[in-house]
């Protein structure tokens, strides 16, 4: 395989390889508050205090992660890491960015599945989860500000939503949908010659391509690294489930555009009315887990993974069945971020500012909203009622009761109003006015909704 690190920039500050892994072991440790607050703190320590790149550089790097499905967070500690000290550099600052708050996230997964029931701890997730409804609440606000400029972008947005909410259509084909109408929409616009956005065409920056048979060879050999446990589960471990898990979760890792919320969705949909791995409730659960972790918010897969590990174990003792299908979604989740770095920088880099792929993938930003706020009322539905039906309309031969997840369908939420939960709904209330006008943080307003809720199960 060739040496990366010949085809990296040369525009960076001198660091030592355990100054680096110092400065990431510290982010890993530190990254709670999500992909902005992770980012500004890379920010912080590899710009304005290391000077180990530059401004113009970081924003550049971002920009590449921005491209990709994934964390974009990780992909960028990564992205800084191979700058500095190519692949091995790489490695080490992705891997300091994920493995603490992995760790953490296991842990706190054995602890749930072991004691959820518990009176006290029940009563700690009761208020999580109207906090959380809050917090979906507020990103959906914050994403749809930034993304929803355009008639077009608004119409997009509507579509995802409806796609989910009544059609129950899967949300890759969402985002491939949403992509497509982007191209659609700019080569409309080219042809008309009504409005061409600045900075159309390809970047300025026309850096010369990497030897296309060392890519090839990069590329090749960490997507063998990445679907690596695939065969020995298919061999040795069917019986458990593990390979269901694993394949699952490499899918996912291919349509994570737009952070953790928007996946979320789907791997709801999925894991608990096909898979039957955990119930709607757990979800929220494993969501205010992952909120209280350091590191990416997507390491809530890893909790998925861990009760799907957990109650079907095989022939494993169920802790270790968790641990282990824990580590598979975050093998699964994760190992590709290196994969597009590694492979796949130089490329991008190359169609910066290019129009058509920059209106593809604004599209799927706006789809992305109506994707997150899908969630919110899925949340809202789950966290406000004890009983959610559903009303269908138009049924499909697949969603026959024991088969496949339904194509394609027509149907509705329905709530059953005698089962309104006031005191989550209060709770809701108080995160949202916490969060909207006391302007208080995540931490806070977790912190205060939990307590609230923990007072009131041991009350009533």
């Amino acid at each position: 395989m060739t040496e990366p690190s010949r085809e990296r920039p040369q525009d960076t500050g001198q660091a030592s390889f355990s100054e680096l892994v110092r400065a990431f072991g510290h982010v890993g440790l530190m990254s709670f508050g999500g992909p902005a607050a992770q980012i500004a703190l890379m920010h912080r320590i590899c710009v304005d205090e290391k000077r180990w790149v530059s401004e113009d550089r970081f924003l550049h790097a971002l920009n590449f992660c921005m491209l990709l499905p994934g964390p974009e967070a990780q992909q960028l500690a990564t992205y800084i890491g191979w700058l500095t000290h190519g692949v091995r550099g790489g490695m080490v600052a992705g891997l300091l960015f994920v493995l603490p708050g992995l760790a953490v996230i296991l842990g706190l997964s054995t602890f749930y599945a072991y004691y959820q029931d518990v009176g006290w701890v029940a009563g700690l997730f009761f208020g999580l989860k109207a906090a959380i409804l809050a917090i979906v609440v507020e990103a959906v606000v914050r994403i749809g500000r930034r993304a929803l400029k355009t008639r077009f972008h608004r119409l997009v947005a509507l579509a995802a939503f409806l796609a989910l909410f009544a059609f129950t259509l899967p949300f890759p084909l969402v985002v491939l949908f949403a992509g497509l109408a982007g191209l659609a929409e700019a080569w409309a616009m080219a042809r008309d010659g009504t409005r061409v956005p600045a900075g159309a065409g390809v970047s300025g920056n026309r850096a010369a391509s990497p030897p296309l048979a060392g890519t090839f060879l990069t590329l090749g050999f960490w997507l063998i690294v990445w679907q690596a446990p695939l065969l020995p589960l298919w061999l040795f471990a069917a019986d458990g489930g593990f390979a269901e898990v694993f394949a699952f979760f490499s899918r996912m890792a291919l349509v994570t555009f737009g952070g953790a919320y928007a996946v979320l969705a789907y791997v709801a949909q999925v894991a608990v009315e096909q898979y039957h791995w955990l119930k709607p409730g757990e979800m929220l659960d494993g969501l205010a887990l992952a909120e209280t972790t350091p590191g990416p918010l997507v390491l809530v897969l890893s909790y998925v993974g861990f009760l799907a590990g957990f109650r079907e174990a095989g022939g494993m003792p169920p802790f270790l069945g968790g641990i282990f299908g824990g580590l598979l979604a975050a093998w699964a989740t994760f190992v590709p971020s290196f994969v597009w770095i590694f492979a796949g920088a130089p490329y991008v880099e190359r169609l910066r500012g290019n129009r058509m792929i920059t209106a593809a993938l604004s599209a799927i930003t706006a789809a992305v909203v109506g994707v997150i706020l899908n969630l919110a009322v899925w949340f809202a539905l789950h966290v406000l009622f004890e009983r959610v039906d559903r009303w269908t309309l138009w049924p499909s031969a697949a969603g026959e009761e024991g088969g496949t997840a339904p194509w394609f369908s027509l149907s509705l939420p329905l709530p059953d109003p005698a089962t309104l939960d006031g005191a989550a709904l209060v709770l809701a209330v108080l995160s949202g006015f916490m969060i909207f006008v006391l302007r208080q943080g995540m931490g806070r307003t977790l912190l205060v909704a939990a307590a609230l809720g923990l007072g009131y199960r041991l009350l009533v």
